[in-house]
């Protein structure tokens, strides 16, 4: 997942293309936005997933990656992403399981590897839930936070759930575009002030600037934050 040392020597010896790749990207990235209203109608077996394509595709290689135990997911919405983890796992033929919390039920899904809370990802009754199952998993953690996208929200899901990433594996935190996308400007600070003060204050995570930077426009600008201790 490494950037082609060829194509970084060829950008770094031309400061007038590194311009021009990064306003052709801007440019893309907002089209490509408003052409599918977000990603609001993208589907998975039929069912609702609601994410950018390019970041679902590195999601997955992820999961496969790590064969994560758990998935904890703060941000249900529509119960499609869960409901994608739920057949990869299927597809593994691991014994992988996910738990997503919302404030509200916005679907009508099931899947048996699934299970859904309701409430605040941040109260103390559904962290208590959430750490318990992650108490009675031996393998790898995933964390994904994907819910309230405001700097405050984000920052106690942080402090809460992103410890429970186990060692090798991550706590994704989703829609950092929030704060580079001048379209989303009204729903400012969001992610990356409060992913920036986290990994300041814990050295156990790391941006993997390798997975965010991927494929060039992503809708989770250092979202990627590896547990290494």
């Amino acid at each position: 997942m490494a950037e082609n040392p060829l194509e970084k020597h060829w950008l770094m010896s031309n400061p007038l293309l590194r311009v021009i790749r990064k306003v052709a990207a801007r440019i893309y990235y907002d089209t490509l936005i408003r052409k599918t209203q977000t990603f609001g109608d993208v589907t998975w077996l039929g069912k609702p997933v609601w994410q950018n394509v390019q970041d679902l595709w590195t999601l997955q290689e992820i999961i496969c990656q790590i064969k994560p135990s758990l998935i904890i997911e703060c941000g249900t919405n529509r119960g499609g992403s869960s409901f994608f983890f739920a057949t990869l796992f299927d597809l593994m033929g691991t014994d992988g399981k996910i738990v997503t919390v919302d404030v509200e039920k916005l679907h009508d899904m099931s899947h048996p590897r699934i299970t859904y809370l309701l409430g605040s990802s941040t109260s103390d009754e559904i962290y208590h839930q959430i750490k318990a199952m992650a108490d009675g998993v031996k393998g790898p953690i995933l964390v994904m936070l994907d819910s309230d996208h405001s700097q405050k929200h984000v920052a106690g899901e942080l402090e809460r759930y992103a410890p429970l990433a186990t060692v090798g594996s991550y706590c994704f935190v989703q829609d950092g575009c929030i704060d580079t996308e001048f379209m989303y400007r009204k729903a400012r600070p969001g992610p990356l002030p409060a992913i920036e003060e986290y990994v300041a204050a814990h050295p156990e995570f790391q941006v993997d600037h390798a997975l965010c930077e991927r494929f060039v426009v992503t809708h989770h600008p250092l979202g990627w934050l590896k547990r290494v201790a």
